[in-house]
């Protein structure tokens, strides 16, 4: 990586796949709760949850950073409340950029884990009630397992997603070097600087490589899930 990149552009890379990681398995269980509960339930005003769920892929990412700073922001909010009490900041940090990207990739392992589960035949789960099955059981022992293509799929597309994530993590977290400057903002970066459009094109060839490795990853995964279906 050295003989390609710099080392601040490095610390971009590692920098980006951290938040990402986080942000996907942070965001993971809440994803497969949400899934559960829109694959396997009706209740009053389904759809309006389930248009809530997906209003991230809508909704400009400048917007959802902005309203995360107004709601997590140190100085009033619950960003004030969680800061004095617990010390806990997440403007202008690279939790903050995690916090940013679950939101916005969320949709993506939602949706993934949903369509694996509806896939899946609902019977087992009845015939495994009717022979004394607890709810725990038919969970960990048929849900989970039915659903884990979906999961694969939903973490793999998720985390290209989160990689790629640029208007909300600027606006919530600005772009501080080492910090919370990923890949995108590296790339922006190099672009506001004079003859920065190597250094650009460089990051972007990275980019794009990474995006290729985990939509294939995640092409993969779905077609299993289709076979398994």
């Amino acid at each position: 990586m050295d003989a390609f990149l710099t080392p601040d552009e490095g610390e971009a890379l590692l920098l980006s796949l951290r938040i990402s990681f986080v942000a996907v398995f942070a965001a993971l269980p809440f994803a497969f709760c949400a899934a559960l509960l829109l694959a396997r339930t009706r209740f009053f005003g389904k759809t309006l949850v389930d248009g809530l769920i997906h209003v991230p892929l809508v909704l400009p990412p400048v917007a959802i950073g902005f309203l995360l700073l107004v709601v997590f922001g140190t100085r009033h909010g619950a960003g004030a409340w969680l800061f004095q009490t617990f010390g806990i900041r997440f403007v202008f940090s690279w939790t903050g950029a995690a916090l940013a990207s679950a939101i916005i990739t969320f949709p993506f392992q939602v949706r993934a884990i949903r369509l694996s589960l509806e896939a899946a035949d609902a019977g087992l789960g009845a015939a495994a009630e009717t022979l004394g099955a607890g709810w725990w059981d038919r969970l960990l022992n048929i849900t989970l397992p039915l659903a884990l293509p979906g999961i694969a799929a939903g973490i793999v597309t998720a985390f290209a997603a989160s990689l790629g994530e640029f208007g909300a993590i600027i606006t919530f977290v600005s772009n501080i070097p080492g910090e919370t400057r990923t890949l995108p903002l590296a790339i922006y970066t190099a672009l506001q600087q004079p003859g920065g459009e190597v250094e650009a094109a460089r990051l972007s060839a990275l980019s794009i490589v990474l995006a290729l490795i985990f939509m294939t990853l995640a092409e993969i995964a779905q077609r299993r899930a289709r076979e398994r279906g």
